[in-house]
């Protein structure tokens, strides 16, 4: 049997088509967000243990900006550490270390460019994410998957992500020479802080 649209049908049918369209769009573009980090308040903390004692310092954050959509798990973006910042509280080993170790002079920037997330960010409170992206250290590009808290209040976020540098088999000196005699790797802590919008609300206030 042949069914016979008439044309007012056809145009009702096309409207109803069109309206799922947008707002199937509209569902999507709402999980589309962004967390645009603000370096003044954000931290980036590195710790070292040696047999006489643990060397702490801090490198400061130049940039950073997350785009993300929890339905589809796609992610973008740039978080850029300024290597050359490395403060330990000692300037002749921290000199050395630029110099010899993280050779700053070719390698100004720590990035880490996320690429897919897992979980969904809660639209308030705290939430658990895992974040997957490539960190470009000492020029070289490694894989990583980070565990990401995150605390979202209003218009404000914040996160706090932990991970492990092993710096040997990431091709970096062992910098023994500059601390002692340390461990093969160096622990990194993150606090991140900054504001959670809409993509539409990024585009706007841009």
């Amino acid at each position: 049997m042949t069914i016979v649209l008439t044309p007012v049908i056809q145009r009702k049918l096309k409207v109803i088509a069109i309206a799922l369209l947008i707002l199937a769009a509209t569902a999507s573009f709402a999980q589309q967000r962004v967390f645009q980090l603000d370096p003044a308040q954000s931290e980036v903390d590195f710790t070292l243990a040696d047999v006489l004692h643990t060397v702490h310092g801090k490198f400061q954050l130049k940039s950073g900006v997350l785009r993300f959509d929890s339905t589809t798990g796609t992610a973008s973006g740039e978080l850029v550490v300024d290597a050359t910042t490395g403060n330990s509280g000692n300037n002749t080993r921290d000199k050395k270390m630029k110099r010899e170790i993280l050779e700053t002079d070719k390698f100004p920037a720590i990035v880490f460019a996320p690429q897919k997330i897992v979980g969904t960010v809660a639209p308030t409170g705290g939430s658990q994410v895992q974040l997957q992206g490539t960190m470009t250290l000492h020029g070289q590009p490694h894989p990583m998957a980070l565990v990401v808290p995150v605390q979202v209040n209003g218009s404000s976020a914040s996160a706090l992500v932990h991970f492990e540098v092993p710096y040997e088999k990431w091709g970096l000196k062992n910098p023994s020479t500059l601390f002692l005699r340390v461990s093969n790797k160096v622990e990194i802590d993150v606090h991140a802080v900054g504001t959670i919008t809409s993509e539409a609300a990024a585009r706007t206030t841009h």
